[in-house]
């Protein structure tokens, strides 16, 4: 299911205009993005938790001419399934 697919079914489901279900999907976007942005984690109960996690730095292989290299520390969104989306989709 793509970003459009998802529109329509919310549209769908809620019985409101797809224009109004973009836009609410694209607010809950943003609004995760900004609080994971700001070190913080978004918690939807039954469906799952979004955080952020510290890769640390480490050494990595360049695949073309196999020389050693730095690869730097970064935080990466992370997104953990929560017990009733495990138990819909099993």
């Amino acid at each position: 299911m793509n970003k459009s697919e998802l529109i329509e079914a919310i549209a769908a489901s809620a019985d409101i205009p797809k224009a109004a279900a973009g836009r609410a999907l694209d607010a809950m976007v943003d609004n995760i993005t900004g609080t994971l942005k700001k070190g913080d984690q978004v918690a939807l109960v039954g469906f799952g938790t979004f955080s952020v996690k510290e890769r640390a730095a480490r050494t990595g292989r360049n695949p073309r001419t196999g020389d050693p290299i730095e690869i730097a520390a970064a935080k990466i969104p992370s997104f953990k399934a929560g017990k009733a989306l495990k138990d819909a989709v099993n």
